[in-house]
C-alpha cells in the first residue's frame, strides 16, 4: 500500500531504499480515493525508530493510508529533538475534532511503575476515551495492551522476576477470527518487557477474546467489540536488531539482563539475529487494515 507521509519526513527516504512505496502529500491529491486516516501515539522514547518499523508494516496492503503521528503534550520526551515532534507531530487538542479510521497506540518503557505513576497516564486515559467515538478500530502494543487491559476492564499487571525478552512462539487459539487468517498454526513473535498482564484473567474477561498465546509469554493477541480493540502485548513490529540493541544497552547499564531467548543463533551475540517473525506482523497488519478498518470504516468520516 503506499504510505501518505509528510515530504520531508526522515523515514521515508529510508523506506524509499527499501523500496517501500511512500508517497507524499503532493502524489496524493491528484489520487481520487479516499486514503485511510490512521492516527499514531507514538509513546517510545526514539520515536523516529518506531516510526520507521510501524510505517514498514502499514505499507504492505493495496490500500492507501495517511499516518498521522500524536504524542503527549505532557511528557517531555528527552530522546526525540524538539523540532522533530514539532514539526511532525500533533497533540489531541490538535485533532479533538477529527475521526479517524484506526488508532495505533505504541508500547512505553514505563511498565515497572504504576500506570498511575505514569506522568501521561491522565492524558493517556481521555485519549482512549476520546477514541471510542472518534476511531473505528484501535491497536493497543506491548505497554499500551497492558494499559489497556486495565483502564477498560480493570486487569492490573504484574512485574515479573526476570525481564522477557526473546523470540516465542505462539499457538493461534480461535482461527474463525479474521485477525489471524493466514496464520500458521505456530508462529514466532519478539517480546521485550518487566511485566505482564496475568494470561487467567484476561481469559476470565468475558469482554475479551484471546486469539494467540504462548506457554512462556502468556497471551499475545486478544480482541474486543468485534475488532474496535485489539490488544497485541509483544512486538510484533521490532527490527532484526532491536532486540539486540536494547540487550547491549542493558548490558552497558550492568543491568542483570540475559541474552534474549530464541534470538541469536547458538544463543551467541556475536552472531547476527535471524529475522523470523516479519511474515506473520505482515499478515496482523493488514488483516487489521482489511478487517477492521478497511471493511467497517464509513466512507464519509
Amino acid at each position: 500500500m503506499p504510505i501518505k507521509t509528510q515530504s520531508d519526513l526522515p523515514a521515508k527516504e529510508i523506506l524509499e531504499n527499501e523500496n517501500i512505496f511512500v508517497m507524499d502529500e503532493l502524489r496524493a491529491i491528484h489520487q481520487d480515493i479516499r486514503p485511510l486516516q490512521v492516527l499514531i501515539l507514538n509513546n517510545m522514547p526514539v520515536k523516529q525508530d518506531t516510526e520507521l518499523q510501524l510505517l514498514r508494516l502499514l505499507s504492505n496492503t493495496p490500500l492507501q493510508v495517511d499516518v498521522t503521528f500524536m504524542n503527549t503534550k505532557t511528557h517531555v520526551s528527552l530522546n526525540t529533538s524538539a523540532s522533530h515532534l514539532n514539526k511532525f507531530y500533533t497533540t489531541l487538542d490538535e485533532v479533538r475534532n477529527r475521526k479517524f479510521d484506526g488508532m495505533i497506540v505504541t508500547g512505553a518503557p514505563v511498565e515497572d511503575i504504576s500506570f498511575e505513576e505514569v506522568d501521561y497516564w491522565q492524558e493517556t486515559c481521555e485519549i482512549l476515551d476520546w477514541a471510542e467515538e472518534h476511531v473505528t478500530s484501535t491497536l493497543h502494543i506491548c505497554w499500551a495492551a497492558q494499559a489497556g487491559f486495565y483502564h477498560y476492564y480493570g486487569i492490573n499487571k504484574n512485574l515479573l522476576q526476570k525481564k522477557l525478552s526473546g523470540v516465542y512462539e505462539h499457538k493461534v487459539s480461535n482461527r474463525k477470527v479474521p485477525l489471524v487468517r493466514g496464520f500458521d498454526d505456530i508462529f514466532l513473535a519478539p517480546h521485550s518487557r518487566h511485566t505482564e498482564t496475568p494470561a487467567a484473567a484476561i481469559h476470565a474477561c468475558k469482554e475479551l477474546t484471546v486469539l494467540a498465546e504462548s506457554p512462556e509469554a502468556g497471551v499475545f493477541l486478544a480482541i474486543a467489540e468485534g475488532g474496535k480493540k485489539i490488544f497485541v502485548t509483544g512486538h510484533p513490529e521490532y527490527d532484526r536488531y532491536t532486540l539486540n540493541n536494547e540487550y547491549y544497552r542493558d548490558l552497558n547499564k550492568g543491568l542483570p539482563i540475559q541474552i534474549p531467548y530464541n534470538y541469536y543463533p547458538g544463543d551467541n551475540p556475536e552472531e547476527r539475529p535471524l529475522l523470523q517473525w516479519r511474515g506473520h506482523s505482515n499478515s496482523l497488519y493488514s488483516n487489521w487494515l482489511n478487517y477492521y478498518v478497511y471493511q467497517v470504516t464509513p466512507y464519509d468520516l
